[in-house]
Protein backbone atom coordinates (compact mmCIF):
# COMPACT_ATOMS: atom_id res chain seq x y z
CA UNK A 1 0.00 0.00 0.00
CA UNK A 2 1.34 3.71 -1.09
CA UNK A 3 1.73 6.22 2.18
CA UNK A 4 2.21 9.45 2.32
CA UNK A 5 3.29 9.26 6.08
CA UNK A 6 7.07 8.86 6.66
CA UNK A 7 9.95 6.19 6.83
CA UNK A 8 9.59 4.18 9.99
CA UNK A 9 11.64 5.12 12.92
CA UNK A 10 14.63 3.43 13.92
CA UNK A 11 13.55 -0.24 16.02
CA UNK A 12 15.43 -0.59 19.05
CA UNK A 13 14.70 -2.69 22.17
CA UNK A 14 14.25 -1.16 25.42
CA UNK A 15 17.25 -0.75 27.87
CA UNK A 16 17.60 -3.96 29.50
CA UNK A 17 17.29 -2.63 33.03
CA UNK A 18 16.40 0.74 34.23
CA UNK A 19 14.99 1.96 37.72
CA UNK A 20 12.41 5.08 38.47
CA UNK A 21 13.28 5.58 41.60
CA UNK A 22 11.24 7.86 44.26
CA UNK A 23 8.17 8.55 42.77
CA UNK A 24 4.74 8.28 44.56
CA UNK A 25 1.10 6.35 43.63
CA UNK A 26 -2.44 7.63 43.51
CA UNK A 27 -2.50 6.85 46.80
CA UNK A 28 0.35 8.43 48.51
CA UNK A 29 2.60 5.31 48.77
CA UNK A 30 6.41 6.20 47.86
CA UNK A 31 8.09 3.55 45.57
CA UNK A 32 10.55 2.72 42.99
CA UNK A 33 9.86 1.07 39.79
CA UNK A 34 12.14 -1.31 38.45
CA UNK A 35 11.57 -1.82 34.38
CA UNK A 36 13.61 -4.74 32.70
CA UNK A 37 12.95 -5.62 29.18
CA UNK A 38 10.32 -2.89 28.63
CA UNK A 39 7.99 -4.60 31.35
CA UNK A 40 7.72 -3.61 35.36
CA UNK A 41 10.16 -6.18 37.04
CA UNK A 42 9.01 -4.84 40.60
CA UNK A 43 7.33 -2.09 42.24
CA UNK A 44 7.68 -1.00 45.89
CA UNK A 45 9.90 0.71 48.70
CA UNK A 46 13.80 1.18 48.48
CA UNK A 47 14.49 -1.44 46.23
CA UNK A 48 17.55 -2.88 45.35
CA UNK A 49 19.73 -1.49 42.67
CA UNK A 50 21.30 -3.93 40.56
CA UNK A 51 24.84 -2.81 38.69
CA UNK A 52 24.59 -1.51 35.39
CA UNK A 53 21.37 -0.62 36.13
CA UNK A 54 20.52 3.14 34.89
CA UNK A 55 18.79 5.25 37.63
CA UNK A 56 15.99 7.85 36.58
CA UNK A 57 15.22 10.12 39.82
CA UNK A 58 11.47 10.91 39.87
CA UNK A 59 11.84 13.76 42.62
CA UNK A 60 8.75 12.77 44.79
CA UNK A 61 6.75 12.70 41.62
CA UNK A 62 3.05 11.34 40.87
CA UNK A 63 3.46 7.98 38.67
CA UNK A 64 0.39 7.23 36.61
CA UNK A 65 0.43 4.67 34.14
CA UNK A 66 0.45 5.26 30.45
CA UNK A 67 -3.03 7.19 29.12
CA UNK A 68 -5.47 5.69 26.79
CA UNK A 69 -7.18 7.50 24.01
CA UNK A 70 -10.41 5.62 23.68
CA UNK A 71 -12.20 7.40 20.27
CA UNK A 72 -10.43 9.73 17.86
CA UNK A 73 -10.35 10.29 14.41
CA UNK A 74 -6.22 10.50 13.61
CA UNK A 75 -7.28 11.19 9.89
CA UNK A 76 -9.41 14.23 10.02
CA UNK A 77 -7.63 16.35 11.99
CA UNK A 78 -6.11 19.95 11.16
CA UNK A 79 -3.07 19.93 13.99
CA UNK A 80 -1.07 21.75 13.42
CA UNK A 81 -2.28 23.31 9.91
CA UNK A 82 -3.81 26.89 9.80
CA UNK A 83 -7.23 27.67 11.52
CA UNK A 84 -10.10 25.98 9.42
CA UNK A 85 -13.27 28.46 9.43
CA UNK A 86 -16.26 26.07 10.62
CA UNK A 87 -19.14 27.24 8.78
CA UNK A 88 -20.92 24.09 8.26
CA UNK A 89 -24.70 23.54 8.69
CA UNK A 90 -26.34 21.85 12.05
CA UNK A 91 -27.36 18.70 10.48
CA UNK A 92 -25.16 15.42 11.03
CA UNK A 93 -25.56 15.08 7.24
CA UNK A 94 -24.07 18.70 6.64
CA UNK A 95 -21.18 17.77 8.48
CA UNK A 96 -20.25 14.89 6.50
CA UNK A 97 -20.93 16.29 3.19
CA UNK A 98 -18.74 19.56 4.02
CA UNK A 99 -16.00 17.24 5.12
CA UNK A 100 -15.94 14.56 1.82
CA UNK A 101 -15.90 18.09 -0.12
CA UNK A 102 -13.33 19.82 1.96
CA UNK A 103 -11.06 16.83 1.70
CA UNK A 104 -11.40 16.42 -1.97
CA UNK A 105 -10.69 19.80 -2.39
CA UNK A 106 -7.64 20.24 -0.19
CA UNK A 107 -5.62 17.44 -0.79
CA UNK A 108 -5.89 16.61 3.07
CA UNK A 109 -3.31 14.19 3.66
CA UNK A 110 -4.40 11.61 6.71
CA UNK A 111 -0.28 10.11 6.48
CA UNK A 112 1.41 13.79 7.92
CA UNK A 113 -1.76 14.59 9.82
CA UNK A 114 -2.75 11.73 11.82
CA UNK A 115 1.51 11.62 12.60
CA UNK A 116 1.20 15.15 14.16
CA UNK A 117 -1.94 14.23 16.04
CA UNK A 118 -0.57 10.49 16.91
CA UNK A 119 3.48 12.23 18.22
CA UNK A 120 1.36 14.91 20.21
CA UNK A 121 -0.88 12.30 21.83
CA UNK A 122 2.86 10.57 22.86
CA UNK A 123 4.19 13.34 24.37
CA UNK A 124 1.51 14.26 26.72
CA UNK A 125 1.27 10.58 28.12
CA UNK A 126 -1.10 8.60 25.75
CA UNK A 127 0.55 5.12 24.70
CA UNK A 128 -2.79 3.13 23.55
CA UNK A 129 -4.85 4.89 21.15
CA UNK A 130 -8.13 3.84 19.38
CA UNK A 131 -8.81 5.66 15.97
CA UNK A 132 -11.65 5.37 13.28
CA UNK A 133 -10.63 6.28 10.16
CA UNK A 134 -12.91 7.01 6.85
CA UNK A 135 -13.62 4.54 4.41
CA UNK A 136 -15.39 6.53 1.60
CA UNK A 137 -16.21 5.62 -1.92
CA UNK A 138 -14.23 8.97 -3.12
CA UNK A 139 -11.11 8.30 -1.31
CA UNK A 140 -10.87 4.37 -1.32
CA UNK A 141 -8.11 3.68 1.30
CA UNK A 142 -6.68 6.31 1.30
CA UNK A 143 -7.12 7.58 4.52
CA UNK A 144 -6.67 4.25 5.96
CA UNK A 145 -3.22 4.02 3.79
CA UNK A 146 -1.62 7.36 6.00
CA UNK A 147 -3.03 5.99 9.65
CA UNK A 148 -1.50 2.56 9.01
CA UNK A 149 2.05 4.24 7.90
CA UNK A 150 1.59 6.02 11.28
CA UNK A 151 0.69 2.94 13.04
CA UNK A 152 3.93 1.48 11.61
CA UNK A 153 6.35 4.64 12.29
CA UNK A 154 5.33 4.88 15.92
CA UNK A 155 4.84 1.13 16.29
CA UNK A 156 7.35 0.64 19.04
CA UNK A 157 6.13 3.48 21.43
CA UNK A 158 2.39 3.69 20.55
CA UNK A 159 -0.19 0.84 20.62
CA UNK A 160 -2.77 2.14 17.63
CA UNK A 161 -6.00 0.29 16.92
CA UNK A 162 -7.91 1.28 14.02
CA UNK A 163 -11.62 1.30 13.15
CA UNK A 164 -12.60 1.10 9.54
CA UNK A 165 -15.44 3.41 10.11
CA UNK A 166 -18.02 4.37 7.21
CA UNK A 167 -18.47 7.92 7.56
CA UNK A 168 -21.20 8.59 5.26
CA UNK A 169 -22.74 5.07 6.59
CA UNK A 170 -23.00 1.42 5.07
CA UNK A 171 -25.91 1.44 2.94
CA UNK A 172 -26.19 4.59 1.14
CA UNK A 173 -22.76 4.64 -0.93
CA UNK A 174 -22.77 1.57 -3.16
CA UNK A 175 -19.06 -0.18 -2.45
CA UNK A 176 -18.92 1.37 0.89
CA UNK A 177 -19.30 -2.75 2.10
CA UNK A 178 -16.59 -4.13 0.23
CA UNK A 179 -14.17 -1.59 1.20
CA UNK A 180 -14.63 -1.78 4.87
CA UNK A 181 -13.68 -6.06 3.67
CA UNK A 182 -10.84 -4.56 2.12
CA UNK A 183 -9.97 -2.28 4.98
CA UNK A 184 -10.08 -5.23 7.53
CA UNK A 185 -7.97 -7.48 4.69
CA UNK A 186 -5.46 -4.29 5.00
CA UNK A 187 -5.23 -4.31 9.03
CA UNK A 188 -7.61 -2.45 10.28
CA UNK A 189 -9.07 -4.29 13.97
CA UNK A 190 -12.45 -3.21 14.76
CA UNK A 191 -15.18 -2.27 12.04
CA UNK A 192 -17.30 0.74 12.48
CA UNK A 193 -20.95 1.20 11.83
CA UNK A 194 -22.63 4.70 11.79
CA UNK A 195 -26.30 5.33 13.20
CA UNK A 196 -28.76 2.70 11.43
CA UNK A 197 -31.71 3.90 11.77
CA UNK A 198 -31.29 7.63 11.06
CA UNK A 199 -28.14 7.54 8.70
CA UNK A 200 -28.39 3.91 6.83
CA UNK A 201 -32.82 4.63 6.92
CA UNK A 202 -32.73 0.52 7.90
CA UNK A 203 -31.72 -0.88 11.40
CA UNK A 204 -32.36 -4.00 10.12
CA UNK A 205 -30.17 -4.44 6.87
CA UNK A 206 -27.49 -2.44 7.80
CA UNK A 207 -26.76 -4.00 11.41
CA UNK A 208 -27.38 -7.27 9.48
CA UNK A 209 -24.86 -6.68 7.07
CA UNK A 210 -22.18 -4.95 9.56
CA UNK A 211 -22.61 -8.25 11.73
CA UNK A 212 -21.48 -10.42 9.16
CA UNK A 213 -18.90 -8.61 7.58
CA UNK A 214 -17.29 -8.49 11.49
CA UNK A 215 -17.95 -12.32 11.66
CA UNK A 216 -16.71 -13.13 8.31
CA UNK A 217 -13.26 -11.26 9.01
CA UNK A 218 -13.12 -11.78 13.18
CA UNK A 219 -13.21 -8.56 13.88
CA UNK A 220 -14.78 -6.85 17.12
CA UNK A 221 -16.97 -3.79 16.27
CA UNK A 222 -17.44 0.08 17.18
CA UNK A 223 -20.74 1.40 16.39
CA UNK A 224 -21.31 5.23 16.77
CA UNK A 225 -24.82 5.55 18.01
CA UNK A 226 -25.60 9.07 17.73
CA UNK A 227 -29.55 8.43 17.23
CA UNK A 228 -31.81 10.03 20.02
CA UNK A 229 -34.12 8.87 22.96
CA UNK A 230 -36.54 5.89 21.11
CA UNK A 231 -34.89 5.58 18.27
CA UNK A 232 -31.96 4.85 19.57
CA UNK A 233 -32.98 2.36 22.43
CA UNK A 234 -34.77 0.63 19.23
CA UNK A 235 -31.74 0.62 17.36
CA UNK A 236 -29.68 -0.44 20.74
CA UNK A 237 -31.89 -2.82 20.75
CA UNK A 238 -31.86 -4.59 17.66
CA UNK A 239 -28.27 -4.67 18.05
CA UNK A 240 -28.21 -6.09 21.79
CA UNK A 241 -30.12 -9.16 19.82
CA UNK A 242 -27.23 -9.71 17.35
CA UNK A 243 -24.17 -9.85 19.77
CA UNK A 244 -26.38 -12.56 21.93
CA UNK A 245 -27.38 -14.62 19.14
CA UNK A 246 -23.90 -14.61 17.42
CA UNK A 247 -21.93 -14.96 20.46
CA UNK A 248 -20.09 -11.89 20.34
CA UNK A 249 -20.10 -10.89 23.85
CA UNK A 250 -17.73 -8.70 24.86
CA UNK A 251 -16.60 -7.68 21.05
CA UNK A 252 -18.86 -4.74 20.70
CA UNK A 253 -18.27 -1.30 22.20
CA UNK A 254 -21.46 1.07 21.41
CA UNK A 255 -19.72 5.05 21.34
CA UNK A 256 -21.62 7.75 22.09
CA UNK A 257 -25.22 6.22 22.48
CA UNK A 258 -26.78 9.34 23.38
CA UNK A 259 -30.13 7.34 23.80
CA UNK A 260 -29.04 6.30 27.25
CA UNK A 261 -29.30 9.79 28.54
CA UNK A 262 -32.45 10.35 27.54
CA UNK A 263 -34.59 7.63 28.18
CA UNK A 264 -36.93 6.99 31.77
CA UNK A 265 -35.17 5.10 34.05
CA UNK A 266 -36.98 2.03 33.97
CA UNK A 267 -36.21 1.88 30.25
CA UNK A 268 -32.50 2.52 30.34
CA UNK A 269 -31.71 0.40 33.43
CA UNK A 270 -33.32 -2.91 31.34
CA UNK A 271 -31.18 -1.65 28.39
CA UNK A 272 -28.55 -1.54 30.80
CA UNK A 273 -28.78 -4.54 32.07
CA UNK A 274 -28.78 -6.32 28.93
CA UNK A 275 -25.28 -4.13 28.47
CA UNK A 276 -23.68 -5.50 31.21
CA UNK A 277 -24.75 -9.16 30.45
CA UNK A 278 -23.73 -9.40 27.18
CA UNK A 279 -20.37 -7.42 27.69
CA UNK A 280 -21.40 -4.34 25.24
CA UNK A 281 -19.11 -1.56 26.35
CA UNK A 282 -20.01 2.29 25.96
CA UNK A 283 -17.65 5.21 24.87
CA UNK A 284 -18.39 8.43 25.58
CA UNK A 285 -16.53 11.92 24.99
CA UNK A 286 -18.84 13.83 27.44
CA UNK A 287 -20.14 16.35 25.64
CA UNK A 288 -21.80 19.21 27.34
CA UNK A 289 -25.06 19.59 24.94
CA UNK A 290 -27.30 16.53 24.01
CA UNK A 291 -27.43 13.10 26.77
CA UNK A 292 -24.91 11.25 28.12
CA UNK A 293 -25.18 7.66 29.25
CA UNK A 294 -25.04 8.15 33.39
CA UNK A 295 -22.00 7.53 34.54
CA UNK A 296 -23.32 6.53 37.76
CA UNK A 297 -26.38 4.14 36.90
CA UNK A 298 -23.69 2.57 34.32
CA UNK A 299 -20.94 1.47 37.08
CA UNK A 300 -24.14 0.27 39.49
CA UNK A 301 -25.14 -2.30 36.66
CA UNK A 302 -21.69 -3.44 35.85
CA UNK A 303 -21.93 -1.72 31.96
CA UNK A 304 -18.17 -0.41 30.91
CA UNK A 305 -17.98 3.41 30.03
CA UNK A 306 -14.46 4.63 28.86
CA UNK A 307 -13.76 7.84 27.41
CA UNK A 308 -12.11 9.82 24.74
CA UNK A 309 -11.76 12.68 22.32
CA UNK A 310 -14.02 12.20 19.55
CA UNK A 311 -12.42 14.32 16.42
CA UNK A 312 -9.83 17.05 17.32
CA UNK A 313 -9.63 20.05 15.48
CA UNK A 314 -11.52 18.96 12.00
CA UNK A 315 -14.33 20.13 9.91
CA UNK A 316 -16.50 19.26 12.78
CA UNK A 317 -14.76 20.66 15.84
CA UNK A 318 -12.73 23.37 16.51
CA UNK A 319 -12.03 21.83 20.13
CA UNK A 320 -9.98 18.62 21.36
CA UNK A 321 -6.22 18.48 22.74
CA UNK A 322 -4.40 15.54 22.37
CA UNK A 323 -4.11 15.63 26.86
CA UNK A 324 -6.24 12.97 28.39
CA UNK A 325 -6.02 14.77 31.43
CA UNK A 326 -7.73 17.40 30.52
CA UNK A 327 -10.31 14.74 28.89
CA UNK A 328 -10.65 13.42 31.93
CA UNK A 329 -11.62 16.64 33.69
CA UNK A 330 -14.04 17.23 31.37
CA UNK A 331 -15.42 14.22 32.01
CA UNK A 332 -15.70 14.89 35.61
CA UNK A 333 -16.96 18.13 34.96
CA UNK A 334 -19.97 16.74 32.57
CA UNK A 335 -21.41 13.85 35.42
CA UNK A 336 -20.42 16.60 38.21
CA UNK A 337 -17.73 14.89 40.19
CA UNK A 338 -15.87 16.87 42.26
CA UNK A 339 -14.41 14.70 45.39
CA UNK A 340 -10.97 13.31 44.57
CA UNK A 341 -12.43 9.81 45.25
CA UNK A 342 -14.85 10.64 42.15
CA UNK A 343 -12.18 12.43 39.95
CA UNK A 344 -10.21 8.82 40.20
CA UNK A 345 -13.52 7.92 38.56
CA UNK A 346 -13.21 9.93 35.38
CA UNK A 347 -9.29 9.03 35.09
CA UNK A 348 -10.32 5.60 35.09
CA UNK A 349 -12.10 6.53 31.91
CA UNK A 350 -9.24 7.10 30.33
CA UNK A 351 -6.57 4.62 31.76
CA UNK A 352 -7.36 1.25 33.46
CA UNK A 353 -11.28 0.87 31.77
CA UNK A 354 -10.66 2.29 28.48
CA UNK A 355 -7.33 -0.17 27.86
CA UNK A 356 -10.03 -3.23 29.23
CA UNK A 357 -12.77 -2.03 26.49
CA UNK A 358 -10.63 -1.62 23.75
CA UNK A 359 -8.46 -4.83 24.41
CA UNK A 360 -5.12 -3.46 25.22
CA UNK A 361 -3.32 -5.98 26.78
CA UNK A 362 -0.47 -5.91 30.10
CA UNK A 363 -1.88 -2.51 30.93
CA UNK A 364 -1.32 -0.81 34.71
CA UNK A 365 1.18 -0.31 37.64
CA UNK A 366 1.72 -3.44 38.64
CA UNK A 367 4.42 -6.49 38.21
CA UNK A 368 4.22 -7.84 34.53
CA UNK A 369 2.52 -4.77 32.95
CA UNK A 370 3.93 -3.36 30.42
CA UNK A 371 6.39 -0.55 31.52
CA UNK A 372 4.23 2.82 30.51
CA UNK A 373 4.69 5.44 32.40
CA UNK A 374 3.77 9.22 33.25
CA UNK A 375 5.55 11.55 35.77
CA UNK A 376 3.62 14.83 37.01
CA UNK A 377 4.30 17.28 39.47
CA UNK A 378 0.92 17.38 41.53
CA UNK A 379 0.12 16.19 45.07
CA UNK A 380 -2.54 13.46 44.06
CA UNK A 381 -4.76 12.34 40.78
CA UNK A 382 -6.97 15.37 41.23
CA UNK A 383 -4.95 17.54 40.99
CA UNK A 384 -3.38 16.10 38.52
CA UNK A 385 -6.53 15.85 36.59
CA UNK A 386 -7.30 19.60 37.16
CA UNK A 387 -4.17 21.30 36.89
CA UNK A 388 -2.83 18.87 34.05
CA UNK A 389 0.93 19.92 34.71
CA UNK A 390 3.90 19.44 32.07
CA UNK A 391 4.40 15.61 31.75
CA UNK A 392 7.91 15.40 33.74
CA UNK A 393 8.55 12.06 31.67
CA UNK A 394 6.78 9.85 29.65
CA UNK A 395 7.76 5.67 29.02
CA UNK A 396 6.77 3.72 26.87
CA UNK A 397 7.03 0.26 26.16
CA UNK A 398 10.45 0.44 28.76
CA UNK A 399 11.35 3.56 26.62
CA UNK A 400 11.62 7.13 27.55
CA UNK A 401 9.99 9.24 25.19
CA UNK A 402 9.33 12.71 26.45
CA UNK A 403 10.91 15.04 29.13
CA UNK A 404 9.88 18.16 30.54
CA UNK A 405 6.91 18.31 28.08
CA UNK A 406 8.70 17.41 24.87
CA UNK A 407 9.72 14.59 22.92
CA UNK A 408 13.44 12.99 23.04
CA UNK A 409 15.88 11.04 21.63
CA UNK A 410 14.89 9.22 18.45
CA UNK A 411 11.41 10.06 18.74
CA UNK A 412 11.81 13.78 18.26
CA UNK A 413 11.66 13.57 14.57
CA UNK A 414 10.29 9.71 14.34
CA UNK A 415 8.28 9.48 10.99
CA UNK A 416 9.22 12.89 9.81
CA UNK A 417 9.81 12.40 6.11
CA UNK A 418 13.04 13.28 4.86
CA UNK A 419 13.70 17.10 4.56
CA UNK A 420 10.58 18.08 6.11
CA UNK A 421 9.55 20.26 9.40
CA UNK A 422 9.48 17.91 12.44
CA UNK A 423 5.87 17.18 13.16
CA UNK A 424 6.03 17.93 17.03
CA UNK A 425 8.57 20.56 16.69
CA UNK A 426 6.06 22.79 17.92
CA UNK A 427 3.79 20.71 19.74
CA UNK A 428 3.56 22.79 22.61
CA UNK A 429 2.60 25.75 21.03
CA UNK A 430 0.38 24.33 18.25
CA UNK A 431 -2.66 25.25 20.05
CA UNK A 432 -1.51 29.10 19.75
CA UNK A 433 -0.32 29.16 16.68
CA UNK A 434 -3.06 28.29 14.31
Amino acid sequence: MTSTAAPTAPSAPPPAALMIANVRLADGQRVDVSIADGRIAAIGADLPREPGMSIEDGADALLLPGFVEGHTHLDKTHWGLRWYRNEVGPKLTDRIDNERRWRAHSGHDAGAQSLALARAFLQMGTTRLRTHVDIDTDAGLRHLDGVLATRDALRDVLDLQIVAFPQSGLLGRTGTADLLEHALAAGADVLGALDPALIDGDPVKSLDLTFAIAQRHQKPIDIHLHEPGEIGAFTLGLLLDRVAALGMQGQVVVSHAFCLGALPERERDALLARLAQLRVALLTTAPPSVPVPPLVACREHGVVLFGGNDGIRDTWTPYGSPDMLERAMLIAMRYGLRRDDDLALAFDCVSGTAANACGFEAYGLHVGARADLVLVDADTLAQAIVARPVRKLVMSHGRIVARDGALVGAWIDAGAAPGSTSAGASFGHAADTR
